[in-house]
């Protein structure tokens, strides 16, 4: 029986494109680095970078770990310097980005949905991909009218030690979350990224409003739909004995 809802978040319960996400994102980011007397192009290629090496993890460090790492290589920063952008790159998660909120369309489906689905007594899962720290997911989230408080489990990149479409991410989850695949619906909007939960036997629901599929896979294999009939969807299932 399913008792289990893991969601994605950018282009699923917040609906943003991830070409206008990443156009507000960098120009703000790249300020930040200004600031710092740091180069704000290497600095950009430094965190391009260190995103790769997270989404390449094998599961023998932490994804925080292995973003840093790689940035301050790449930018040639020493322990002090690295320090002081890692305090300041935390700031800007809480201040400067809610810029990104202006490319974000208002909804308050996420907020009924969520909300709902936790008094008819399901387990939900925040399922993003873990390339950015907690306070980044934090902020996002109240732009949609919800608190960490809301998820039983939010992945980031200091508590995860792979990424998505790798498969390791989903088993991670399902060992701290203590579920079997079967309980569990993975909903994103990404045909490569989110539907790999399917490997596992997790269910899938591939939402179309804000759709990622540059490998151009054939999407009526998975069930789909938008945010809307997603709602219907669950909404429809029935109520968890507690």
């Amino acid at each position: 029986m399913i008792d289990t809802i893991l969601f994605d978040l950018d282009g699923t319960l917040l609906k943003v494109s991830q070409e206008a996400f990443a156009g507000v994102y960098f120009r703000e980011l790249r300020k930040v680095f200004a600031r710092l007397g740091m180069d704000p192009e290497l600095s950009v290629k430094a965190l391009w970078a260190g995103t790769k090496a997270m989404v390449q993890n094998d599961g023998s460090k932490l994804n925080s770990q292995r973003f840093w790492e790689v940035f301050a290589d790449f930018a040639g920063l020493d322990d002090a310097k690295l320090r002081i952008v890692e305090y300041e790159c935390d700031r800007f998660y809480i201040n400067e980005f809610n810029a990104v909120k202006t490319v974000t369309e208002p909804d308050s489906i996420s907020q009924r949905l969520v909300r709902a689905l936790a008094s008819k007594g399901y387990d939900l899962v925040l399922a993003t991909n873990p390339l950015f720290p907690a306070c980044a997911i934090t902020t996002r989230l109240e732009w949609i009218g919800l608190l960490p408080q809301d998820f039983k489990y939010i992945t980031h990149y200091a508590n995860s030690t792979f990424c998505k479409p790798n498969p390791g991410y989903f088993r991670e989850i399902l060992k701290v979350i203590n579920k079997e695949p079967e309980h569990c619906i993975m909903v994103g909007n990404s045909a490569n990224e989110d539907m790999s939960a399917g490997a596992l036997g997790i269910q899938t629901f591939l939402v179309t409003d804000y759709l990622e599929n540059e490998s151009g896979a054939d999407i009526t294999v998975f069930r789909n739909g938008s945010l809307i009939e997603l709602e219907t969807l669950l909404m429809s299932m029935p109520d968890i004995v507690q």
